[in-house]
């Protein structure tokens, strides 16, 4: 039952996630798109905002499926912990703890998945158990 378990978190939180790059990288499901983002980036002071966006939402992207998939997990993880954190530190931190005030909240749960499934290992249903990677 533990592999299903953290199968159903790396589905759930991997395909969120790579959305979430996707709404950067591409404007899809609402998102601004590299033009739209790259504009708040820019604003936040994160420049060349348009270049980060698209940064930012490829390694969103890709470190999602990574996820989804548990193929080179820390990578995965890496790609989701450094994004929040700048998230943090550029937009959520000054505003408390919860989510419906813009808060910390939904970053801080995704910086804890990702790095729980980094130092478990991404389980039995996965790419890295069917090629038989580990890394600790």
């Amino acid at each position: 039952m533990v592999d299903l378990g953290l199968l159903i978190i790396r589905v759930v939180v991997g395909l969120y996630y790579a959305a979430h790059g996707a709404q950067k990288a591409f404007g899809w499901f609402g998102g601004g798109g590299p033009e739209g983002t790259g504009a708040f980036f820019d604003q936040i002071g994160i420049k060349p905002g348009k270049t980060m966006a698209l940064l930012a939402g490829w390694g969103e992207v890709i470190g999602g499926v990574l996820f989804l998939l548990g193929f080179l997990t820390p990578l995965a993880a890496i790609l989701i912990i450094i994004p929040m954190i700048v998230a943090i530190k550029t937009v959520h931190g000054k505003n408390g703890l919860f989510s419906d005030k813009g808060g910390i909240e939904y970053t801080v749960v995704l910086i804890a998945v990702a790095l729980g499934i980094m130092l478990t290992g991404p389980g039995a249903f996965s790419l890295a158990a069917a090629f038989d990677i580990t890394f600790w």
